[in-house]
């Protein structure tokens, strides 16, 4: 059994006149968004955790709410692929859950893909968990829905 918990980064500055993408800071909303998820999440996720970051400035910020290690990897900026997330994540080889904090809208592209849905993407709100897990079923594996949290709902 694995989990994939996706964690998009919360509310960030827009970027303003030739500002770097990768530089945008989280906004004083969005690092509220950060450590109320963060506190949830807390609660919930298992001993031996992972977690991955994209290096852009919005998500180290997201990532670093948690208090926990993590590894920034570039696979995880924007304009990274499904393929991409998924083979860092090691989904669905490895055991235990690993938590990758990133950016849409590949991580919507991975919902979609994961469960089989018909577009292409999943609409995740800034701040917001999808938490999925890769089990096996009789002679089959399934990916199932767990949760969807929402900083605004907690």
């Amino acid at each position: 059994m694995m989990d994939l918990i996706l964690w998009r980064h919360a509310e960030a500055e827009e970027a303003a006149d030739g500002m770097d993408d990768t530089a945008r800071p989280l906004t004083p909303r969005g690092e509220k968004q950060a450590a109320r998820m963060a506190a949830w999440l807390d609660r919930q996720l298992p001993e031996g955790l992972r977690v991955l970051a994209s290096p852009a400035r919005r998500t180290e910020q997201t990532a670093k709410a948690l208090g926990r290690k993590f590894k920034m990897r570039a696979e995880l900026l924007p304009g990274g692929t499904v393929e991409d997330l998924l083979e860092l994540a090691q989904w669905p080889r490895a055991r235990g859950a690993v938590l990758i904090v990133g950016h849409q809208p590949v991580l919507g592209q991975t919902i979609a893909q994961l469960m089989g849905l018909q577009a292409s993407e999943c609409a995740v709100r800034k701040g917001a968990v999808w938490w999925l897990r890769q089990r096996q079923r009789l002679d089959h594996c399934q990916t199932v829905l767990m949760t969807v949290q929402s900083p605004e709902f907690l």
